[in-house]
């Protein structure tokens, strides 16, 4: 297998899709010697290496089978839109080579501990199974009761609802610090640390006046006061007059 197809099949795994521009981009900036976009053509009509990786072609995009089995490329193409790529080292990405490989984060960690140290005993490396499957299930976004799902499965149960509770968390970090395909590889928090939380609005330095008006006295322009005439006319206080009204 040429270290291209390697790279189309890594890029793959990682992203679940990937425009063959791009391939030729990460490419040449990790490799001494450099390709044109005639050699990642090559690939693409003539995927046969490809399908054994369950990875598939479809337009300029080498695409993993199962978006095209489901349909969802569109979608896919959506959600990823403007959305910057995580790029690793050549070493980490050339890992993504393995289709199970996914990089265990401190959150997996983490899970895996609390599973060894409460549900099973030690050694059994049914932990890392239950591990392994919380991670893909997270990965794809199913929904706790799935999860939780996996536990009666093998027939766990939580001893009170604070376990449950403390299992329900972990999973939430997990899934917080795994690296998605419609993120183009980053992980749900990477994106809002980076792209979202910096384009926030900042919060007013004053607080919320949830108790205030926020009515404006036409004739003034200035903002009418709970205490003040009310412009009515009525010679009452607003609060005692039309605020109530008002709302």
């Amino acid at each position: 297998m040429s270290q291209l197809t390697k790279y189309v099949i890594a890029l793959s795994n990682l992203y679940g899709m990937v425009h063959k521009d791009k391939v030729v981009e990460i490419y040449n900036n990790q490799n001494e010697d450099q390709i044109q976009q005639d050699n990642v053509d090559s690939i693409l009509s003539t995927p046969h290496e490809l399908k054994d990786n369950y990875v598939l072609t479809h337009k300029d995009y080498f695409v993993m089978e199962t978006i095209l089995d489901n349909n969802e490329f569109d979608m896919m193409l959506k959600k990823k839109a403007d959305k910057p790529y995580y790029v690793p080292s050549k070493d980490e990405l050339l890992k993504y080579l393995d289709g199970s490989y996914f990089e265990k984060s401190n959150q997996y960690n983490d899970l895996l501990s609390y599973l060894q140290k409460n549900f099973f005993k030690p050694g059994d490396e049914k932990a890392e199974w239950l591990a392994e499957d919380i991670q893909g299930m997270c990965q794809f976004g199913v929904n706790m009761q799935t999860i939780f799902n996996a536990f009666n499965k093998i027939k766990i149960s939580f001893k009170d609802m604070d376990q449950a509770n403390e299992v329900m968390q972990l999973v939430m970090d997990l899934s917080n610090n795994i690296r998605i395909w419609e993120n183009n590889g980053h992980t749900p928090n990477e994106i809002f640390e980076k792209f979202e939380k910096p384009n926030l609005r900042p919060l007013p330095d004053k607080p919320f006046d949830f108790g205030g008006s926020n009515v404006i006295d036409m004739k003034t322009r200035q903002k009418i006061g709970r205490n003040d005439p009310c412009p009515c006319g009525s010679g009452k206080k607003y609060k005692k007059c039309c605020l109530g009204k008002d709302k």
